[in-house]
């Protein structure tokens, strides 16, 4: 029997990014001590609270099947949410209750593709989104964003690939680059939108980690809510990663078919789950501003730290948990240098290449571990890197 070519073209024939990352697990595995820069995994974990309200909950009885959309209450948390933060009059008929983000990207990419489309994508991207609109049975086409412009990507780059596509997907603050996008990129990426008449899908989980500058979410912006659909989630904002609670906002009239989706494809998010998220959004700002504190902290410690050398650049880092490391100047490519690195110190880092051609060149650091090991692994990181770039 043979699989389809749909799920054996997700990755397209080639690597799916994780290389280096598995390679440091594996080494993990055997007995290896690994500092892991790795992925967005909050180093404090979910709060004791929200694990309470968990397992209170499950106790309770919310274990069974629970409403597909979203319970209702959780569905009216994330759509006062929005409109709070967004000033776009939203309500829980705009709201789909999701097993995470990237369920929630899916979807969007379900409902504005057909098979055979093409989805635009801005390169750099996160790891899974070319695979994401390849799962939906689409073609993606990456945009560049050039170092040279701090990864804000161009509005006439994008018009550029426009024609024939039927959407945008793009992600502020950005993962991997730390970029939050201003308001003339997102007004460019806008009159693209409309012009070209794209769906625009905006990913906007690291919405609370914004450091420099502020989160517009593009959906606020004249005639662009009717055609944006975005994308949430409690993974980023409230430690909850392995609780798998995420939303994608948007028409009314798409979420009611996307409804239809979720009850064929996943069937809902479990209802303890749901109330834990719940209770998690109900802690208000302050709480999501304890969860995002230790990436702020970081980045500056991060900035200290490169201040005292010349072969590593960073890319300015105005949001998100990350930061990207220019490392060209030790003549390696962002592979090579992660690899490299991973040999000789057992530090774990993404490669650039792993969100993109734009990237080369550069690494990407998750600032996920205890302040004191992130300072020391970031010196050792440009020490080797001051070593490689004076051979």
């Amino acid at each position: 029997m043979q699989l389809s070519q749909r799920l054996r073209g997700i990755n397209g024939g080639g690597s799916d990014g994780w290389d280096v990352f598995l390679k440091a697990r594996k080494m993990i595995a055997a007995g290896e001590d690994v500092t892991e820069l790795t992925i967005g995994e909050h180093d404090i974990g979910t709060a004791a609270p929200v694990l309470r309200e968990m397992y209170d909950t499950a106790l309770a009885g919310n274990t069974g099947y629970a409403a597909v959309p979203g319970i209702e209450a959780l569905r009216e948390a994330v759509a006062a949410r929005v409109s709070a933060r967004t000033g776009v009059p939203t309500t829980s008929a705009n709201v789909l209750i999701t097993p995470g983000g990237q369920s929630a990207l899916y979807s969007a990419h379900i409902a504005a593709l057909d098979a055979g489309d093409t989805g635009l994508i801005i390169d750099p991207f996160y790891a899974t989104y070319p695979y994401t609109v390849r799962a939906a049975g689409a073609t993606p086409v990456s945009i560049g964003a050039r170092a040279a412009d701090a990864f804000q990507p161009r509005a006439e780059a994008i018009a550029a690939r426009a024609p024939g596509a039927k959407s945008l997907l793009i992600n502020s603050p950005n993962n991997p680059t730390g970029v939050v996008y201003s308001r003339t990129t997102l007004e460019g990426i806008a009159q693209v939108c409309t012009d070209h008449d794209l769906w625009l899908i905006s990913d906007e989980v690291y919405d609370t980690q914004v450091w420099e500058g502020a989160h517009i979410s593009p959906r606020s912006l004249p005639g662009m809510a009717e055609r944006t659909l975005v994308v949430g989630s409690l993974s980023k904002s409230h430690a909850m990663t392995g609780s798998r609670c995420g939303w994608l906002v948007g028409p009314e009239e798409a979420i009611t078919d996307l409804i239809s989706l979720a009850t064929n494809i996943t069937y809902g998010v479990p209802g303890f789950i749901q109330l834990a998220g719940l209770f998690a959004l109900r802690q208000g700002e302050a709480f999501e501003a304890e969860i995002s504190e230790p990436f702020r902290r970081r980045r500056q410690l991060a900035h200290d730290v490169l201040a005292g050398q010349n072969a590593v650049a960073m890319v300015p880092a105005q949001g998100a948990m990350y930061l990207m490391l220019d490392v060209r100047a030790t003549g390696l490519s962002g592979e090579g240098f992660a690899n490299d690195l991973l040999d000789t110190h057992r530090i774990a880092v993404m490669p650039g290449e792993s969100f993109g051609e734009a990237a080369s060149g550069h690494i990407r650091v998750a600032m996920t571990v205890a302040d004191d090991v992130f300072v020391t692994a970031l010196r050792r990181l440009c020490a080797h890197a001051e070593t490689l770039a004076a051979a």
